[in-house]
Order: structure tokens, then C-alpha cells, then sequence
């Protein structure tokens, strides 16, 4: 379940309201996006031209707070509509043991991961001429010709009144409406069916600057922190192990790598590996921690020409989608701003790769707190390549779903860069919003590394449209 703290205070916007140029709370209501009960549910904000009271986040002091926000109403035919969901994870976590092995998320090392705040800052969207510029780059495209300017602070867990672009359960909010372009001598947008533009948007550091999309008074002291640090993403949260629920379908089970304490080097073809010679990993000693997670990434990023699952068109070679996004004659074009939550927690670099909590569990190993606090600072050193535990005891995959999960490899823990090196002693230098590349940034050299690179990969269009990815903190270049 999911909270829903929102205060609807009733007073309705004039027509006129302008929230940057271009964009109004005008306009016709249309059907909204399909995979839903009639497109719209009933959960409190957004999407009606109503103003949030979302109570008083200020720095200490309390003056210079955030800005009040106006959700914005559908604007009718001929105009984007640009909403933003974190998807149903966003909204239930990962339970464990899942309803459905087939369809459902979950983490296959058996722990329940219950999201309590979703916190991002969101802002430039932008529309651009010639998303096709260049078959084979797809940062590649023409000039600006509309924007929305934020930023926009929203909390993904309290979901929206929209359903998502990915179906029902997912829940969406809208943050805004680009009506003409407004980058173009405020001309309409083509609507006839063969003009595509380019859409992108970016995550950035958090501001008192920026709108109060549906943050309360709760969220006060989590979004100071997102200030102080740096911050345009942030998680509050729990882990709990439950992979020996008795609802669950399967046994857990591991590999055979590891340091026991008669352990030692044994053959295997024409390799030696390690393996547990004591019957296997004590995996007791994380089971009964509970974990209690902030996690703050200082990772603005530009999420650049993206790809658009549910825009038709032709996608050129090696991409999924077609680019961009068309105008409508007949109602307004959802654009949706979909941040992902299950990046940070991925095996791989690779699209889609299963989530894991063993490895961060593992990392605290002798701890008597209750529940133990978990920050990605705690990372910054820690090796991934292969894992160990805070013992430095190797850590195997642990698999508690049977067939739907298959690990990488028999033998210890290890997650992927892909093409992008590790190198521990590596370097990385400058400062946020540079342009970085492997001059100055080298590898990547830890989990620290690892989790905010492969966090910042979070951003699409439209559910699963992806986008050129432009990281504007200190980081190696390439990788999705």
C-alpha cells in the first residue's frame, strides 16, 4: 500500500494562469492515456487546475521555502501534457514473496523492499525539431523549439491521478503544459501527423527554488538533506528478508563460492575456483538484520531524445522505439516523464537486469543496530567486482524463486560494467555540471561508483522510451 497525504484545498485556477511561457491551466479535458479504468483514478491531486496544500518545506529559518504549485488541467488538443510516474514499483515496492513469479518485480535473493519516499527533482523539459538528425547518435537532433521549466520537487511513492503510461496500477501526476512553441515564436505545434519532436528532461540538484509538486511536512527534514548534499534523487525506505516465508513457492539456494573456514581453492576443469567446504555461506548473518535506507544520489543528469514506447512510428536500427513525440488534432499528447526506480539496484549495466539486496545487506555484517541505517556513502571504497562481505568473506548469489532467476555465474557474487572499466585506483575529478569524459574520469572504482551510474540511467519517456544519457556529474563516459 501506499500513502496518500494529500491535501486538496479547492480553489480552482483561472483560466489564464501562466506557469512559464506557453504553458497555462486552459484547455479541455480529453480522455487521458489508456491501459486504465477510464484513464483517471481517484487519488487525490492533480490534473484539475487545483492548488496542493502541501504544508511549509522551507530551509531552517523558514523563509524562501518551496513554491506553491498549480496542477495543471489537461490543455486539449493540439498541446503536450507532461505528467511524471515512478511506475507501480514506485507505488508497492518489491514484496516478496511476489503475488506472480511471471509478472511481477521483485528482488530473487528473497528480500521485501518497501519504498517510503521517492523523492526527484525534475526539470527542463524540452522539445526539440529532428529527433532523426542522426540515425546512429541519438544525443543528435535540431533546435529547441518549446520548454517547461521547473524544477519540479515530486514524491513518485504517493503516485498521482493519472494512470501511467506503462497501464493501470501505475499512477502518474502532471507537472505541466507546453501549449505552443514557445522557443519558436510561440507557433502551434504541427498536428497533422508528420512533424516528430524530440523530448528530453533532466534530473537536478535540489532547490528551495522549486515547485512543491506534493511534498508534506514529513518530507521537510529529508528534503533539507537533498539540499545540503547535493541531492536529485532520493529513497527512504525498508529491506527485510523473507525468502523463508512459508507463502513462498521455493527453497533459497546458493552457489558454490566462498571462504569457509575450511575452505581452499579446488578444481574445476582446467580452472581452480573457490567453494565452500563448511556446507555454504552463513547467510544467517544478514537474514536477521533489518535495514532502514536513505539513499541520495548527487547525480543531475540530461535525459536527451528519447525514444517513445507508445508514439508509433518507425524505430531506426539498434533502438527499440521510434524518437520523439507527435502533437494531436483530436486531444492532448501525453508526455510522460517516467523515472524508474529499480536502476540503483541492478547486477548489471544492462537494461533490465535483476535487483539485489544481498550485496548491500552483506556490507554490514556485525551490526547491532535496529534496523541499520543504510546510506550510499557507506560504499565509497567498498569492491563489487567480485563481493565480499564486511568480513571479507566472498559472497555467492543467492537464488530464492527457483527457475525465474538464474545467476550470472556459479561461483561468487560479481556485478557488471559492461564495457565501462573498473579500475579501484582509478580517478575521477571536477565538479558537477561539466561535461565528463574518460579524461578526467577514468573507471569505475567502487560501488559507490557502481550505484550512481547505473541509478542515472533511471529516466524515459512514456514508460520504457529510453534516452540518450548525459551525466553531469563526475562519471566515465559511455555505458546506457
Amino acid at each position: 500500500m501506499y500513502r496518500m497525504r494529500i491535501a486538496i484545498v479547492g480553489l480552482a485556477l483561472g483560466a489564464g494562469l501562466v506557469l512559464s511561457a506557453g504553458l497555462t491551466t486552459s484547455g479541455c479535458s480529453s480522455s487521458g492515456p489508456g491501459g486504465g479504468p477510464g484513464g483517471f483514478v481517484d487519488s487525490g491531486g492533480g490534473g484539475d487546475g487545483t492548488i496542493v496544500d502541501s504544508g511549509t518545506i522551507a530551509p531552517e529559518g523558514g523563509e524562501g521555502g518551496l513554491r506553491a504549485f498549480a496542477y495543471p488541467a489537461d490543455p486539449g488538443p493540439g498541446a503536450f501534457y507532461v505528467t511524471i510516474s515512478g511506475e507501480s514499483n514506485a507505488l508497492t515496492g518489491y514484496p516478496f514473496p511476489p503475488d506472480n513469479y511471471t509478472s511481477d518485480s521483485y528482488m530473487p535473493d528473497g528480500w521485501q523492499f518497501e519504498i517510503l519516499e521517492y523523492i526527484v527533482i525534475v526539470d527542463k523539459v524540452t522539445l526539440w525539431s529532428n529527433p532523426d538528425q542522426s540515425t546512429t547518435d541519438q544525443s543528435q537532433h535540431g533546435p529547441p523549439v518549446a520548454h517547461l521549466d521547473g524544477p519540479f520537487a515530486v514524491d513518485l511513492h504517493k503516485g498521482g491521478k493519472i494512470v501511467g503510461q506503462g497501464g493501470y496500477p501505475e499512477l502518474a501526476t502532471p507537472i505541466g503544459a507546453i501549449t505552443s512553441q514557445n522557443d519558436n515564436g510561440n507557433a502551434p505545434f504541427d498536428t497533422t501527423g508528420g512533424t516528430r519532436y524530440g523530448f528530453g528532461f533532466s534530473t537536478v540538484q535540489a532547490t528551495y527554488d522549486a515547485y512543491n509538486v506534493n511534498l508534506d511536512d514529513s518530507e521537510a527534514a529529508d528534503f533539507a538533506l537533498m539540499v545540503q548534499k547535493g541531492y536529485s534523487v532520493f529513497y527512504r525506505g525498508t529491506a527485510v528478508w523473507k525468502g523463508d516465508d512459508p507463502s513462498s513457492s521455493y527453497p533459497c539456494v546458493q552457489t558454490n563460492a566462498g571462504a569457509g573456514e575450511d575452505a581452499g581453492l579446488v578444481q574445476e576443469g582446467d580452472a581452480e575456483v573457490p567453494t565452500y567446504a563448511d556446507g555454504g555461506y552463513d547467510f544467517s548473518q544478514i537474514d536477521k538484520l533489518t535495514f532502514s535506507f536513505t539513499l541520495g544520489f548527487p547525480t543531475p543528469t540530461n535525459y536527451v531524445n528519447c525514444q517513445n514506447m507508445t508514439g508509433g512510428g518507425q524505430a531506426l536500427p539498434g533502438e527499440d522505439y521510434a524518437r520523439g513525440v507527435f502533437a494531436s488534432a483530436s486531444q492532448s499528447e501525453i508526455t510522460q516523464v517516467t523515472v524508474h526506480m529499480d536502476h540503483p539496484f541492478w547486477e548489471s549495466f544492462a537494461e533490465d537486469s535483476p535487483v539485489h539486496w544481498d550485496n548491500i545487506a552483506s556490507q554490514y555484517v556485525g551490526s547491532t543496530a535496529s534496523p541499520v541505517p543504510v546510506n550510499i556513502e557507506d560504499f565509497v571504497g567498498v569492491p563489487f567486482h567480485p563481493w565480499h562481505d564486511k568480513a571479507g568473506t566472498p559472497l555467492p548469489w543467492r537464488n530464492c524463486v527457483g527457475p525465474y532467476y538464474q545467476p550470472p555465474g556459479n561461483g561468487q557474487m560479481f556485478f557488471s560494467t559492461l564495457s565501462v572499466p573498473i579500475d579501484p585506483q582509478g580517478t575521477c575529478t571536477g565538479t558537477i555540471g561539466q561535461d565528463y569524459t574518460m579524461a578526467n574520469c577514468t573507471a569505475i572504482r567502487d560501488y559507490n561508483d557502481f550505484i550512481r551510474y547505473t541509478q542515472s540511467t533511471q529516466g524515459h519517456l512514456n514508460s520504457q522510451g529510453l534516452c540518450y544519457i548525459d551525466r553531469q556529474y563526475p562519471a566515465p563516459a559511455g555505458g546506457s
